[in-house]
């Protein structure tokens, strides 16, 4: 259930020694008032990416500057961020490991014990959002896995139904970071969330990994956002800073997922190499279209 085990400290995309050449913590001058944003965007942060901040501090500063939400806590966080006029926009609630999740049964009776456990606390919490995965091929075939990705989701989602929260199965790259993932193509997590058809079972569409395997982002987000339940961002290559060493024009897709009105959350899930609150500004400014 912890941030280190989601992400196994992103396996290849960030390593320990990469958390620890962070960046020393300053308060950015002139960051006092707070933000007024446009709200077309409602965007969030992911915990993990700045670790060395207090979660506190990391509120206080996603209010300065005009945040809607944290990313990515564990349940006993999931209360944290509404002390701050914050949400927590999406949980750890015992939906499987990457590498390991709803593509295999054996792993199913795991699945729904946690979500039965924590969905009832982020319902409470006001957690719109939990998240679980795939899990990797191993030799099994894409076909074999979304039949039984469909009857693990199919099990849980009614659980999800009943408190109002969804479970967002994450869409990542098997090319740089997750060598082997199932679901790793739009197109295979869309079969596989049409097939349940709930209103509570959508993708986490990772606009970092995405932009990796296939591109063609804004197209393929606004064909099917109404399966899409949350995004993360990241730069391309890397997984930095939003800026200019990178391929993605950030606005163009926010644009993008505002034109189609989307009304859930956009959290900045990406690795800064400067100073990491300005690094965050900077990317929730260019991202307030």
């Amino acid at each position: 259930m912890s941030n280190v085990s989601r992400r196994s400290l992103l396996k290849t995309a960030v390593s320990g020694a990469t958390l620890a050449a962070l960046p020393s913590v300053t308060w950015p001058q002139g960051a006092a008032a707070p933000s007024k944003r446009k709200g077309n965007i409602r965007q969030s942060v992911s915990r993990w990416c700045y670790q060395k901040i207090p979660i506190e501090q990391l509120c206080e500063y996603a209010v300065q500057i005009g945040l809607q939400g944290i990313d990515l806590l564990n349940p006993e966080e999931f209360e944290v961020p509404a002390h701050y006029g914050l949400v927590c926009s999406m949980g750890y609630a015992g939906g499987g490991e990457i590498g390991s999740a709803i593509n295999r049964m054996e792993n199913h009776a795991r699945i729904e014990e946690g979500l039965r456990k924590y969905i009832p606390l982020a319902a409470k919490a006001g957690v719109p959002n939990v998240i679980t995965f795939s899990g990797n091929r191993g030799g099994m075939s894409d076909e074999e896995g979304a039949k039984n990705a469909i009857l693990g989701l199919n099990r849980v989602k009614k659980i999800a139904e009943d408190h109002g929260v969804s479970i967002c199965m994450e869409l990542l790259n098997s090319k740089v970071d997750h060598h082997d993932y199932m679901c790793d193509h739009s197109a295979w997590g869309v079969q596989v969330v049409q097939a349940v058809n709930s209103p509570r079972v959508k993708l986490l569409y990772d606009i970092y990994h995405m932009q990796i395997m296939e591109g063609d982002l804004v197209r393929t987000i606004q064909k099917n956002i109404d399966w899409i339940g949350h995004f993360h961002t990241g730069g391309v290559p890397g997984r930095h800073e939003l800026d200019g060493t990178q391929e993605v024009q950030w606005d163009g897709v926010m644009r993008g997922i505002a034109a189609v009105n989307f009304h859930g959350y956009v959290a900045h899930e990406f690795v800064p190499v400067h100073d990491p609150l300005t690094s965050l500004r900077q990317a929730v400014d260019l991202c307030d279209v």
